[in-house]
């Protein structure tokens, strides 16, 4: 489904009034929405804990709204999946008491913090997916006495024949190949806690065409029966396993359909960027925007806003641009774009704008518009409005 009209909503209205008189750019977010979205991803996971992916977060208070105060779990959502270790350090230190890493890290003196910390060694799983980052864990933590938790990545992507259709993450695929290093890691003296499948082909893909949805439909099959095996042959290496990790906004009802799933991972669908908005599984209601000033009009039908130049990661092209929302009928010019100091507008709504007037965006991508704020304006359904710091606000680049 889309969107039907971001630029009418409710949540738009309400964080247009509220932020009156502040002058652009910054980011605002509505708390309803945001309710709505985080009630929803607890439907469509059916039952299994959502694990919180931060970095599409980025922002303590929205962390703390999903999970509590002590950032652990509440009503359906259960721990945090943080994107650096020196990251999870800093959220174990205000009270979080169940992270996983969702990449291997090679920072060696993160790795070497964790190694003095019980708290942490306690609260955090590392990722891992070959026997080097054994090498550098182990190096790096200078002793033999600690047992760091680990999780293994395995490679969640569609292979037809050549063909390799997702995301280029872990080198371990087979069932074989995943119970080795699990062996391989108890040898060491790391304790195996779970496995992870991370199926970006379907969580982050749109259901923009029958193609599409004939890939993403392909590969939930192979990997519901690859997953199931790879998980049998951990478990004869190591026992119970307390994570088995999948999933993502994109396919939350997908994952959580499978019995072998212990929980799964979301977080843009908090924010509900525009590469969500063509998703046949639930419909998107944006909760966080931006606003900009317009500084100039070069000619009659086009105007100039200031900022605004916050391009999304992944392949470049027209999908990692911001959108303007309001007014309506505004368009990125073709050969300028999205500019870091001046984002030139045209469109029928260009002429009505005079110097000072404000335009709404929408970011391609969920917590990466927080690495452009230092704060955002949260405002609540009576037009409440509070500014909390993002990461980047509590002097935090990961």
């Amino acid at each position: 489904m889309t969107i039907t009209d971001p630029t009418s909503t409710t949540a738009l209205d309400r964080l247009d009034a509220a932020t009156a008189e502040l002058d652009p750019p910054f980011a605002a977010l509505d708390l309803a929405t945001l309710r709505r979205n985080a009630a929803d991803l607890v439907r469509r996971a059916a039952g299994t804990p959502i694990r919180v992916a931060s970095k599409s977060v980025r922002c303590r208070a929205v962390l703390e709204e999903v999970l509590g105060a002590e950032l652990t779990g509440r009503g359906g959502f259960r721990g945090i999946m943080a994107y650096s270790l020196r990251e999870a350090l800093w959220l174990v230190d205000r009270g979080a008491r169940d992270i996983l890493l969702g990449y291997p890290t090679a920072d060696r003196g993160a790795l070497a913090d964790l190694a003095q910390r019980p708290d942490a060694l306690a609260a955090i799983t590392l990722m891992i997916d070959s026997p080097a980052h054994l090498d550098v864990i182990r190096s790096a933590a200078g002793t033999e006495k600690v047992r760091p938790r680990v999780c293994l990545d395995v490679d969640a992507s569609l292979r037809v024949g050549p063909v390799h259709l997702g995301v280029r993450r872990s080198p371990l695929r087979t069932p074989d190949e995943v119970a080795s290093l699990a062996r391989r890691a108890v040898a060491a003296g790391f304790d195996v806690v779970g496995v992870m499948f991370y199926e970006a082909q379907i969580a982050g893909l749109p259901d923009s065409s029958m193609p599409v949805r004939w890939v993403k439909r392909a590969s939930a099959r192979e990997l519901a029966a690859r997953r199931s095996a790879v998980v049998a042959a951990v478990r004869a290496e190591v026992g119970v396993l307390e994570i088995v990790n999948s999933g993502g906004t994109g396919s939350l009802e997908v994952s959580s359909a499978d019995p072998v799933v212990t929980e799964v991972t979301a977080g843009s669908g908090l924010y509900v960027p525009t590469l969500f908005d063509h998703y046949r599984s639930f419909t998107p209601n944006p909760s966080l925007f931006f606003a900009l000033s317009a500084v100039r009009r070069p000619t009659p039908a086009i105007a100039t806003l200031f900022g605004g130049g916050y391009i999304a990661s992944g392949p470049a092209g027209a999908s990692r641009v911001p959108t303007p929302v309001r007014p309506s009928g505004l368009r990125l010019l073709r050969n300028e774009g999205a500019g870091e100091v001046q984002t030139p507008v045209g469109g029928r709504a260009a002429a009505d704008i005079t110097i000072g007037s404000r335009v709404w965006f929408r970011h391609a991508k969920a917590g990466e518009l927080c690495e452009r704020f230092a704060h955002v304006h949260i405002v609540s359904d009576d037009g409440t409005r509070t500014a909390v710091p993002t990461y980047r606000g509590e002097g935090h680049c990961w």
